[in-house]
């Protein structure tokens, strides 16, 4: 079992920034990505950032590259979002998400179809809420 908390979210103007947190307890190493999603009202979750658990791989979706920053501490166990230079577009629910494989599949996949493949076991934390206001 992975456990997930997120921390950081809150209201912020437009252009100002936000780091968010996700300290992650249980097997969090037996995961093949962690990552960020995030879930504005009305529409679909999408992936925004993810990071290869056991490498230094780093993936962006398109609309946040050069915006967000997306970081690990192995020591405190805990996965960071950095985003700057933030848009009213970016408001939404913030969540942590950690997966294992069950299949041959990619951390970009994965954050592209929010979908872990066959047999995946997906974990997600309960999401903490970004508002930007213009």
């Amino acid at each position: 079992q992975v456990q997930l908390v997120e921390s950081g979210g809150g209201s912020v103007q437009a252009g100002g920034s936000l780091r968010l947190s996700c300290a992650a307890s249980g097997y969090s190493y037996s995961t093949n990505c962690m990552g960020w999603f995030r879930q504005a009202p009305g529409k679909e979750r999408e992936g925004v950032a993810v990071i290869v658990t056991g490498g230094t791989g780093t993936y962006y979706a398109d609309s946040v590259k050069g915006q967000f920053t997306i970081s690990r501490d192995n020591a405190k166990n805990t996965l960071y979002l950095q985003m700057n230079s933030l848009k009213p577009e970016d408001t939404a629910m913030y969540y942590c998400a950690a997966v294992r494989f069950g299949r041959s599949w990619s951390c970009v996949t994965w954050m592209n179809t929010v979908v872990g493949g066959t047999g995946a076991l997906a974990y997600w934390g309960q999401g903490t809420q970004v508002t930007v206001s213009s």
